[in-house]
């Protein structure tokens, strides 16, 4: 039997694929780091220049695991809720509606109104509040 003869398929010369993209750094202009480490050497403090490093925690609805700014101990806020703005205007708005005879009271019994005030269980320091 005889090979049919069409039509010879094309043929692909191989392309090596392209080199890695850029890293984030080069793509958006940032500078190499010259190691994987450079220390910093923070100031000498002194009796009349005392040098004072603070850390943001984050407080929440929950207690949270900090260290202490005024006792420096690492602490586990204790937390105390009290009815925020969002609680009063709401019962403002349920008063309005027409339902004043204690109905405009319950945002003040729900927990998603109230403000959280956090203080360490230490020295009563007040911590920060977490408004709704």
């Amino acid at each position: 039997m005889s090979k049919a003869t069409g039509p010879t398929p094309p043929q692909y010369t191989y392309v090596p694929p392209p080199s890695a993209p850029p890293s984030y750094q080069e793509a958006v202009g940032g500078v190499k780091p010259v190691g994987p480490f450079t220390p910093v050497v923070p100031p000498v403090a002194t009796a009349t220049n005392a040098t004072i490093v603070t850390t943001v925690v984050p407080i929440g609805r929950t207690a949270t695991h900090m260290i202490c700014p005024s006792c420096h101990a690492e602490i586990e806020t204790t937390t105390r809720t009290e009815p925020g703005m969002i609680a009063y205007l709401s019962g403002f708005v349920i008063a309005l509606l027409g339902c004043w005879l204690g109905c405009c009271l319950i945002p003040c019994c729900i927990d998603d109104c109230m403000d959280v005030h956090h203080t360490c269980p230490n020295c009563k320091a007040y911590l920060g509040r977490y408004r709704r």
